[in-house]
């Protein structure tokens, strides 16, 4: 292929061609704009660079190859038959490039945000080393904000929401049937949104008066008047919020119209039922919090004033419409990880699942009951006082269909045949981390407790054990489950094991003790802190850094096994759900025949359970030995 071709065709040269072309075009439509309205100086950087934040991304993905198929059918030139050359992996260059293979996609998802997971935990070992002491040690106060800021919002936004798409993405097709997404060029353009967003809030260390150092949350009028590196998170958001968006409505079109024969509703998986239920939380949720950021981005860039409390701006509706989203998020980055256990605890411990309909029915309770709790986050904000007491009791009660899953956990565990591999261990941990932490959920929608100790290190303490000792924990659950699937690979137990013990024990040991700094009143988000809290501290801080090293355990676990692991058979882990009854790594298309689903997932020890079958097969019992293809 000629130079000039690869430029011409779609992938990395034409992308890196795109991107100072994008950057070119926002310029002159932004000097064209100013010289046109007489607006003086006509050449302003902050406003150049602002329009290339939107422009340069988009080139990029034009460039890249995302739009060339929908681009060629609105020109309405000749449809080109589909080869399908641009689906499947046949090498490792088939990763890095626009892939409409669903599993394709789930592997970019995985090792992209555990890339972003990496950036946030060396900038949480920053922190911790800045925090191992009082007073100034390695970066000062507005470089301080910006690394809690910025890591925060990746690992929310570019790891943890979007890590349990990746899992789905490879997992969930396979899970019913089908032999992808309903969508698959919109499923490659999902991925490729996300790590422009990442990239961007990283580049925002490189803007003029440092990265956006308003937290996470970036609360408005304080948003609307920081340095430009904020803008690069108001724009980072958009894309992800798309490519989230963008998702949901393939898993949701996905779910309900390609099933497989015989898979009602009440025959699909649990994790199927968690992705579904957190779809539609997506879907209502997500346009929020990206209405939110254009406000401030509307505010910040053409002078208007939706927040700007001397022009009659609304600051308290910044936060209302911003927890709006993302206290539903906090369910968006929990209930794939209880589909996740449901998988892990069933096939590990050989038991059917305790209650699979109410577990299905406590999903939609809390997609319900997720929008009606939103302002415990502003108790202290000068809120309508009467609004409280409301939310102080919805918050509480949306703790019932979360109890509900932990018991019947609980029950599916009993007089289980229990094997402790490691995806089990996984399991096991987020279930008393989760619960640890939604204790002390409970103990914040008291309100005067709240307000004790708002912006402390109690709710630090709160939102990781339910996030990393939750979210997180099912993630390693969910990896090491479908590992032998996706890589056709068997990964090390030995290491496996050392992980999850230094990872519960060290997870422990750092944020067990910020509850108790945090009741005493030590406020997040200050780079410095009283000398009486210097001991826990110290603690926290090493404890933090053993913490973070464990990840490398699981890192070499994956990269050598991967590479080098023994190899896995279709189904190592006897499991019964349609995913296992095919090779490992599976075909290109899935399956050779399409499945027909004749019993419920969880049948294990049920004499004569079968849940899918292939064309042509007898249904097996469970136990006995299968043909290939059949659910045992």
């Amino acid at each position: 292929m000629t130079m000039a071709a690869r430029f011409r065709a779609p992938g990395w040269y034409r992308a890196l061609l795109a991107i100072p072309l994008g950057f070119a075009l926002a310029a002159a439509i932004d000097i064209g704009v100013r010289a046109l309205y007489g607006w003086h100086p006509i050449v302003d950087w902050t406003a150049i660079v602002t329009v290339s934040l939107i422009a340069m991304p988009l080139a990029f993905l034009v460039g890249i190859g995302c739009f060339d198929y929908w681009f060629r059918w609105a020109s309405g030139a000749p449809t080109i038959p589909e080869d399908h050359s641009g689906h499947g992996a046949r090498s490792w260059r088939d990763y890095f490039r626009v892939n409409t293979d669903h599993k394709v996609i789930g592997i970019q998802y995985i090792v992209t945000t555990f890339f972003f997971f990496i950036l946030g935990g060396v900038m949480a070992m920053l922190m911790r080393a800045e925090l191992a002491s009082p007073g100034t040690q390695f970066v000062d106060p507005n470089t301080f904000n910006g690394l809690f800021s910025v890591h925060a919002s990746l690992m929310i936004f570019l790891f943890i929401i979007p890590v349990f798409a990746g899992i789905a993405n490879y997992v969930l097709p396979l899970m019913i049937g089908a032999p992808d997404m309903a969508f698959p060029r919109l499923n490659a353009l999902s991925y490729w949104m996300l790590p422009t967003a990442g990239l961007l809030m990283i580049a925002s260390f490189l803007a003029p008066g440092g990265a956006f150092s308003t937290g996470w949350t970036a609360y408005a009028p304080l948003s609307d008047h920081m340095p430009l590196g904020q803008t690069f998170f108001n724009v980072a958001v958009q894309f992800a919020g798309a490519s989230s968006i963008a998702t949901a409505l393939n898993f949701l079109v996905t779910i309900i119209t390609m099933r497989a024969p015989g898979m009602t509703f009440w025959r699909m998986p649990l994790l199927v039922w968690a992705n579904f239920t957190t779809s539609l939380l997506v879907v209502i949720a997500t346009p929020f919090i990206a209405g939110s950021q254009f406000f401030v981005l509307f505010d910040r860039t053409l002078g208007m004033h939706f927040f700007d409390p001397g022009r009659s701006g609304d600051v308290l509706m910044y936060q209302h419409v911003f927890w709006f989203y993302s206290h539903p998020a906090v369910y968006i980055m929990m209930l794939p990880g209880f589909g996740i256990v449901s998988e892990v605890i069933s096939t590990h411990a050989r038991k059917p699942i305790f209650g699979y309909r109410m577990m299905a029915f406590s999903l939609m309770a809390i997609v319900v009951l997720g929008f009606t709790v939103w302002a415990h986050h502003m108790f202290v904000s000068g809120m309508f006082p009467w609004l409280r007491v409301p939310m102080m009791l919805t918050t509480m009660l949306i703790a019932v269909p979360t109890g509900i899953k932990i018991f019947s956990w609980l029950a599916t565990l009993w007089r289980g045949v229990i094997h402790l591999r490691t995806p089990m261990l996984f399991a096991l941990g987020f279930i008393t981390m989760f619960t640890l932490g939604g204790i002390s959920g409970i103990m914040l929608a008291v309100i005067p407790f709240d307000i004790h100790v708002s912006d402390t290190y109690f709710v630090v303490a709160h939102i990781h054990y339910v996030l990393f000792g939750g979210s997180v924990f099912t993630i390693f659950a969910g990896i090491y489950h479908w590992f032998p699937k996706m890589t056709g690979r068997m990964y090390d137990e030995g290491l496996g094991k050392i992980h999850f013990w230094l990872s519960f024990v060290f997870f422990n040991l750092t944020f067990g003790p910020m509850h108790l700094v945090g009741i005493d009143g030590m406020p997040r988000r200050v780079a410095d802190y009283a000398s009486e809290f210097a001991t826990l501290n110290a603690l926290i801080s090493i404890s933090a850094f053993i913490f973070g090293l464990s990840f490398l355990v699981f890192l070499y676990n994956m990269v050598a096994s991967w590479r080098h692991g023994p190899a896995a058979e279709g189904n190592p882990w006897r499991a019964h759900t349609l995913e296992w009854q095919v090779s490992s790594p599976p075909p290109i298309f899935n399956f050779d025949d399409v499945p027909t689903v004749v019993g419920g997932p969880y049948e294990y020890g049920v004499p004569g359970a079968v849940h899918g079958v292939f064309k042509d097969q007898e249904p097996v019992a469970a136990g006995k030995t299968a043909t290939a293809g059949v659910a045992e």
